[in-house]
This record gives structure tokens, C-alpha cells and sequence, in this order.
């Protein structure tokens, strides 16, 4: 199955990612260092990446623009607040692709 959608959740040290592809169903859920996550995206097929705009998401949104992704960084206002769960924080990645897909 085609990877659809991938959120990535920031932390420090590590990144936890999660992948889903049609119906919201998910794909893949990992967790990588940034050189680790770099590498693993650099062999994915193009997709729209989201995740929470910070300090260190505008680095990582700048390499994997150069590697043919879409990256859509969101506002924390447009994430919920639980998102110790990667989960919540893709739904929310979803939500936000298909109400831009309709706009």
C-alpha cells in the first residue's frame, strides 16, 4: 500500500514518525534521530509531510523539501495538545490535508 501521509513528531533528541495511507489507515510508525530520519525519508516515495512548526522544524522542512516532499508545517494552535500520542497528531496532519485538498 502507498504511504499517503506522514507526521512527524519532534522531540530533542528523536522523531517519532507515523504513516498513513488511504482511509487513514496506519502504515508505518517509527522512531529515528534526525540523521536516521533523514536517510529513511531520502529513500520514501514524495509525500506530504507534516508536523509542528518550531525551532527545529524548519530545518528538517527545508531538507526534506530538498528531497521532494511536500512539507506543510502546522501551527501548535492546529495541533492538539495530547500528542504524546503520534496518532492524535496525524489525524490532525489528515484533517488539515483534506480540508486544503477542498479549499
Amino acid at each position: 500500500m502507498r504511504i499517503r501521509s506522514v507526521g512527524i513528531d519532534l522531540g530533542k533528541t528523536t522523531f517519532h514518525l507515523v504513516a498513513l495511507g488511504d482511509n487513514c489507515k496506519v502504515l508505518l510508525k517509527k522512531k529515528f534521530s534526525q540523521k536516521q530520519l533523514i536517510a529513511f525519508t531520502a529513500n520514501m516515495q514524495t509525500c506530504l509531510i507534516g508536523m509542528e512548526a518550531c525551532s527545529g522544524s524548519h530545518f528538517l522542512g527545508r531538507a526534506l523539501r530538498e528531497q521532494g516532499h511536500d512539507v506543510k508545517l502546522i501551527p501548535g494552535v492546529g495541533v492538539e495538545k495530547v500528542s504524546t500520542n503520534q496518532l492524535i497528531l496525524m489525524k490532525s496532519v489528515w484533517q488539515f490535508e483534506v480540508f486544503h485538498s477542498i479549499v
